[in-house]
């Protein structure tokens, strides 16, 4: 049983990391704190149910879909609108994301109804080691691990990825360079909205999904920032991984209703003795 439990754990994780990367990659480069990512999230895996039911294509496609369609609004999102205030104090841009997300929200809720809706495809399971792994859950955390791997690889060696590498390190210093700041903040916006619709289409594949699980989706991005450290790739996916685990772990020892709880605990815990998080690096808080 624990050996189920630590798999199921880790096929969460994954996930879990692909839900906070593009969180943890718009405030480590911006200061901003995108209080829409958990509608974000949702409305990716909307996007991917209705593409699948309605356009009749594979779950994979219609998620590449709903990527695509999030890039174009978060693109826009920042460049016409916060992108008005990323120079500001960071109350004002959080007070912005804040209301962004309450008329989302409530834009999903009377649109989708807050009944939970999800693609329920049952592709059984296979047996490894003792261990059940359902397909359903083993594909999810292939395209989320794929995914976040892609943007590690962005990051790294593209041209647009060392120049949101250098407008995090100093915007300034950037700016002087000739990098065009305002579209590398658009950019990074969209990108960030790409993670979060993956994330919510490989959601929508394990669980039922309603616009009430935003505040969710945006509470465990929270705790994996600060677990993994603040806009690294790597630091988010050993956040998202430790997370999955632990609540998997808090759930065997003590119930799921308290799975949550043993994730926020260890966040304070992590803030008390390494602020910096598990793979972060003192100076990007």
């Amino acid at each position: 049983m624990m050996a189920q439990y630590l798999a199921n754990g880790l096929l969460i994780g994954s996930l879990y990391a692909c839900l906070a990367v593009g969180f943890s990659l718009i405030w480590g480069v911006m200061n901003i704190v995108n209080m829409m990512h958990g509608s974000m999230v949702v409305l990716g895996a909307y996007a991917t149910i209705y593409c699948t039911d309605y356009l009749n294509v594979s779950p994979v496609l219609a998620a590449m879909i709903g990527c695509t369609a999030m890039f174009v609004f978060g693109y826009l999102v920042q460049r016409l609108l916060i992108n008005r205030v990323v120079a500001a104090p960071i109350l004002t841009s959080f007070t912005l994301t804040f209301g962004f997300d309450l008329l989302l929200n409530n834009a999903m809720i009377r649109t989708f109804t807050a009944t939970p809706r999800s693609l329920a495809a049952d592709y059984g399971s296979v047996e490894l080691f003792g261990v059940e792994l359902p397909v359903a859950k083993l594909g999810a955390m292939v395209l989320a691990l794929f995914m976040t791997g892609m943007l590690y690889w962005l990051l790294r060696h593209s041209r647009m990825g060392r120049a949101i590498v250098a407008v995090r390190m100093d915007r300034h210093a950037a700016a002087l360079l000739g990098i065009p700041v305002p579209r590398i903040h658009a950019l990074t916006f969209g990108v960030g909205a790409v993670m979060a619709a993956a994330a919510g289409g490989a959601m929508a594949t394990v669980f039922p999904i309603t616009p009430l699980l935003s505040g969710t989706f945006l509470g465990k991005s929270f705790v994996i920032c600060v677990l993994g450290g603040l806009g690294s790739v790597p630091g988010a996916l050993l956040g998202g991984l430790v997370l999955g685990v632990l609540e998997s772990a808090g759930a065997l020892a003590f119930g799921s209703q308290w799975a949550a709880t043993v994730g926020f605990a260890l966040m304070i815990a992590v803030l008390v003795v390494r602020p910096a998080g598990l793979a972060g690096r003192r100076g990007f808080e």
